[in-house]
């Protein structure tokens, strides 16, 4: 395991450059001019000065290596100087958004705990409730509890999130006046108020994205278990005189874990994209609508960090599936 880890680690490198390339060279094909929003009043000599800090005017090859070096190099060192009060990039160039201009990550790092507030809480209360909803309709097949676990799954694939949004803001926001229809960003968390506070804005949005999550990953858990219910193995177990519960919970639930981690471990940079749209519906100021405003603005710099942000994060996602792989089933070997 640990000779396949690093084997896919080294092999993340090259895979990762080729993408950024991709991305850096398609999105270098898009029209505009960050220097279109520049006031008239600025001088033409310190609009060239501008130009060349963003890095226009010279080559492609150029543009894109100072990009990696600063994405791969700088970056990091600005982390570590945070972190230890170091000065390692002190004076080093970094990616500049053009619409702000000021640095990216700068801006990624104010937006990410608003994003993890919502849609990682969102995954996570996905994740809990889809498990034990896909095991028990499985085991319970053709029940009435199975019928409604695909009547809700069917409502969660087939309605989008700008429809379930505007739907639940008109009656738990307008109708019943439960909760906020605006996410304010603004909230501090620092006391017992300020927390339910929080969490009552958070509601909404996490119901929307928390219906899509449940919605997948219980069709995936019910079909797993479904197929390892009928195996020897099983009846085999029984036979031997354990218990249903050890038989469903501990033999079947270890296997059927299998293809159902593919789908969670993926899951999680995917549903930084999914949550562009209920970023919007419910004005949360995180990743999603950053970008968002990043493609309107054209600003490439950020579009393109975004982008290979979640990129990165779909190569780590799918090398953690491929460990628990090994982990749940020890019949596989990677040596």
């Amino acid at each position: 395991m640990l000779t396949f880890t690093i084997r896919r680690l080294v092999l993340a490198v090259p895979t990762l450059l080729f993408i950024s390339l991709v991305i850096f060279l398609l999105l270098q094909l898009a029209p505009g001019d960050p220097m279109a929003q520049v006031p008239l009043t600025v001088p033409p000599e310190v609009k060239e000065k501008m130009r060349e800090a963003l890095g226009l005017g010279q080559p492609l090859y150029v543009q894109y290596w100072k990009w990696i070096v600063q994405f791969f190099w700088v970056e990091p060192q600005v982390l570590i100087d945070h972190w230890f009060g170091t000065s390692f990039s002190t004076d080093n160039l970094r990616v500049i958004s053009w619409q702000t201009r000021s640095p990216v990550m700068d801006i990624v790092i104010q937006r990410i705990p608003q994003t993890l507030w919502v849609v990682g809480t969102a995954y996570v209360v996905g994740i809990l409730i889809a498990l034990p909803i896909g095991i028990y309709s499985a085991y319970r097949q053709y029940s009435w509890f199975d019928q409604i676990g695909t009547f809700v799954a069917m409502v969660g694939f087939s309605v989008p999130p700008f429809f379930s949004g505007v739907l639940v803001i008109v009656i738990f926001s307008v109708e019943l006046g439960w909760f906020p229809s605006i996410y304010d960003t603004t909230l501090v968390v620092d006391s017992w108020e300020s927390f339910l506070q929080q969490l009552r804005q958070m509601v909404m949005p996490v119901m929307v994205l928390a219906l899509q999550i449940t919605a997948q990953i219980s069709r995936f858990m019910r079909a797993s278990m479904l197929d390892n219910l009928n195996q020897d193995y099983v009846r085999t177990a029984r036979a031997k005189g354990l218990t249903e519960r050890t038989v469903v919970l501990v033999h079947v639930l270890r296997n059927s874990m299998i293809p159902v981690v593919t789908v969670i471990a993926l899951g999680v940079p995917s549903i930084f994209g999914g949550a562009i749209i209920t970023e919007q519906v419910f004005k949360v100021n995180g990743i999603g609508q950053l970008l968002i405003g990043a493609i309107q603005a054209n600003d490439l710099p950020m579009v393109q960090t975004l982008t290979f942000i979640f990129a990165v994060l779909i190569v780590v996602f799918n090398l953690i599936a491929d460990v628990l792989y090994g982990v749940l089933d020890p019949r596989i070997r990677y040596d």
